[in-house]
């Protein structure tokens, strides 16, 4: 056989491994930028229960706790904040309101009418029942970030992740130690 055949043959044979190779990490990164939007997306689902239950909770609320005003106007105001932010910036307008409604659950208990309503204990169950549920889609979006993220830095697959202009994704996480504290309530 001819040497020029030979070197052809095997430039071809490199080319189609590479080709291969290519497209197998690039159905690898397309699957895992699925993963991390159907991450988000569920926990969008979940967030948008929450929304929901808001007004429904704050109705409920707003007779027994007359003097609470401010507690009231910040999770209506933090609500609506979270409920009209997109991307990282959805990730801290939904901590300001879990601190928030953390507040307005820990001034309740100031109020034994309150905490007797069964509209209320509902109310508070199912929101109980959707943080449960937010929390775990919290924890998968937060592993498929890191896989992905991971991913697309290591060496070979981050030449593929260059080529396909795929970038770092943010974790779903507490912003500050303040936020990771237990709400004080205190009546001076």
């Amino acid at each position: 056989m001819h040497p020029v055949i030979i070197v052809l043959i095997v430039v071809a044979a490199l080319a189609l491994l590479f080709f291969v190779w290519y497209i197998s990490i690039r159905n690898k990164f397309v699957t895992m930028v699925n993963n991390v939007e159907e991450g988000f997306a569920t926990i969008d689902v979940y967030l948008k229960k929450r929304y929901d239950l808001i007004p429904n909770l704050l109705e409920t609320v707003k007779g027994y706790m007359k003097h609470e005003k401010d507690t009231l106007e910040g999770v209506i105001k933090a609500r609506s904040m979270a409920m009209n932010a997109s991307g990282e910036a959805k990730v801290e307008a939904e901590n300001a309101l879990s601190g928030t409604l953390k507040t307005l659950f820990a001034l309740s208990e100031n109020y034994p009418e309150l905490k007797a309503n069964t509209q209320f204990t509902e109310l508070q169950g199912q929101l109980k029942t959707i943080e449960t549920e937010l929390a775990q889609s919290r924890k998968y979006y937060n592993a498929v970030v890191k896989s992905y993220n991971t991913r697309i830095k290591i060496f070979p697959d981050s030449i593929v992740a260059g080529m396909m202009k795929l970038e770092k994704k943010p974790y779903f996480e507490l912003d500050s130690a303040e936020e990771r504290q237990n709400v004080k309530v205190s009546f001076n």
